[in-house]
């Protein structure tokens, strides 16, 4: 078993993570406070589903309910072992999991790089197990995919975004790459984390523009600017 601050950076093998349980021991509300969308669907014909870990889930999920064609979005945890974690279990890094996020989108509105785009543009992918002041596996960049075209944009987004960071004299990227499947299973957070800066709009958040714009296609789209960036 891991203990104290190493359990908080290094990731925790099977036999290691805690046991968890068989069953979510918390509600978790049906809609979406701000799309008025369901949390766990269903979700119209063609959604499909993106999962993001960028650091505290709080900030990351405003930024992408924000964007233009998502359905919805659920803060959660997912990468780990245990099965239906609590919050306070997953900081303690002996869950395995990060906080990841849940973007479902319409296809036809937007696209896997546009999303990307923000993932990229609004966190620091190059960090390892933290993310500013949050330490530990938990704030751990990650991208989990669920189609080939989403795994393309994930890989083809990182590579333009590395040789934006390598220009910017910045480090090397971090960020885990896999499938859902690979991943494991998405686990609902707890319902007072779902939409958290919506209800509590001065709420801690470190997320933002890192200053560096994520190259999509034949477009180089001007970063966004809409998240304040952290202070």
């Amino acid at each position: 078993m891991l203990f104290g601050s190493r359990a908080k950076s290094t990731l925790p093998t099977r036999d290691e993570a805690l046991a968890g349980r068989d069953h979510r021991p918390f509600p978790v509300p049906t809609t979406h406070e701000v799309l008025g969308t369901p949390l766990e669907g269903p979700w119209p014909d063609g959604t499909e589903v993106l999962y993001v870990a960028m650091g505290c889930f709080w900030g990351v999920e405003r930024i992408f309910w924000q964007l233009p064609g998502v359905v919805t979005t659920a803060a959660g945890y997912q990468g780990g072992f245990t099965p239906h974690p609590t919050y306070e279990e997953t900081c303690t890094g002996l869950t395995g999991h990060a906080e990841t996020v849940l973007v479902a989108y319409d296809p036809a509105v937007t696209t896997p790089e546009l999303l990307l785009k923000a993932f990229w543009e609004n966190h620091d992918p190059t960090q390892g197990n933290r993310q500013y002041n949050d330490i530990g596996t938990a704030y751990r960049s990650a991208i989990f995919t669920t189609t080939p075209g989403q795994a393309e944009a994930a890989a083809a987004t990182r590579d333009a975004f590395q040789a934006v960071l390598t220009a910017a004299g910045r480090g090397t990227i971090t960020t885990t790459i896999a499938s859902a499947e690979q991943a494991g299973p998405f686990y609902y957070a707890e319902g007072y984390h779902q939409q958290y800066l919506h209800k509590n709009p001065g709420g801690y958040c470190n997320h933002g523009p890192n200053g560096l714009t994520c190259p999509v296609g034949v477009a180089n789209l001007p970063a966004q600017t809409d998240i304040a960036p952290p202070t």
